[in-house]
């Protein structure tokens, strides 16, 4: 350990720790494999392999894994709870630690049959539950059909609900924190799991509080009954305009946060970079806040295109781009102030 490095700051290599978890995890079975690809499981389609991806179905599994994680003598091991991938950039290297993929139970809807009246939201009038690994899309798309409103926002965001949580994901004049009353959270690096109120996370602008290891088993969100053949247009609406304004292909969507009272796209473009290209990685020509992967492609060129971006467009306008995908196995200076270490889902 360097001189000034916190034990907590490492990120352990892989021949530190899987030796010692392989026996644990043989009581996983087959849901637990080493050397697993994770670049191809997420939206860029770049990036190196998880040192151990673990699939898990239901709480029970989350509780097997934690214990066979409590059982690692070797101190912290770097964990990713993954959904989609839509968010993510591994690093070509891969991630040295335990990665989590929900699915499973763990991806259900309950929609009640009556109006359940939620008197935390004034004008909501259904509470519904989605579990954590449910797609964003989906929620919206089958919300709409039993004649709810107010998660069309989300047909065009291609992540999770726990992904939601994470980063208070939104959209088209809505975000997560609007309709979110309840979540159920289970925490793989400790011993805590429970039912929380939305003011736990503390949702802000593109963030949470949700820790890094703490999976979203589900989520409530206070609804609307309205016409369903509205709620069916205003999905067609947005995910017509997000065709016509956004780029398709390998990305993880936004890369930068807006600024307050400025977009990150504009500042981009304004400095010439729409469609500047660094290696196999291109500033997108359709929305200069996407950076696009060739197929085949480095995540070393994407997150160097990202750097000369946010470096371009301080020296210009004297504003700090805050990144807004997730590093996953990179090291935790590549921006200076931020950490890369195991987050998102």
């Amino acid at each position: 350990m360097t001189t000034g490095e916190r034990a907590s700051d490492r990120l352990w290599a892989p021949s530190d720790f899987r030796p010692a978890l392989r026996p644990a995890l043989a009581r996983l079975g087959a849901r637990a494999r080493l050397d697993e690809p994770l670049g191809a499981l997420t939206t860029y389609r770049v990036g190196g392999n998880a040192a151990v991806l673990v699939d898990v179905q239901n709480e029970e599994d989350l509780r097997e894994v934690r214990d066979v994680l409590s059982g690692v003598p070797l101190g912290r091991v770097p964990v990713l709870v993954l959904g989609k991938g839509s968010n993510l950039l591994v690093a070509d290297e891969g991630f040295p630690g335990l990665v989590v993929r929900l699915g499973g139970a763990l991806g259900g809807l309950v929609v009640p049959d009556v109006a359940a009246p939620c008197a935390e939201v004034p004008g909501a009038e259904v509470l519904v539950r989605a579990g954590g690994a449910m797609g964003l899309p989906v929620l919206a798309r089958r919300t709409v059909d039993a004649g709810l409103r107010g998660m069309e926002w989300a047909v065009g965001i291609p992540g999770t609900v726990g992904g939601a949580l994470k980063m208070n994901a939104g959209g088209h004049g809505a975000d997560t924190a609007s309709c979110l009353v309840r979540y159920r959270f289970f925490d793989l690096a400790g011993m805590s799991e429970g039912d929380a109120d939305a003011a736990r996370l503390r949702l802000g602008y593109r963030t949470s509080a949700l820790g890094d290891a703490e999976v979203v088993v589900w989520a409530e969100f206070a609804l609307r009954r309205g016409d369903a053949e509205e709620g069916k247009a205003r999905l067609s609406e947005i995910v017509r305009w997000r065709r016509e304004h956004q780029p398709g292909g390998s990305n993880a969507g936004s890369v930068f946060a807006n600024p307050p009272g400025d977009s990150a796209g504009r500042l981009v473009e304004a400095v010439g970079l729409k469609g500047f290209r660094l290696g196999s990685a291109r500033v997108s020509e359709k929305h200069a806040n996407f950076i696009q992967a060739d197929d085949g492609g480095k995540a070393a060129d994407v997150v160097a295109l990202m750097a000369h971006v946010r470096e371009s467009v301080l020296a210009a306008t004297g504003v700090l781009l805050r990144p807004e995908v997730k590093l996953v196995g990179f090291d935790r200076d590549v921006f200076g102030d931020e950490g890369t270490g195991a987050a998102g889902e």
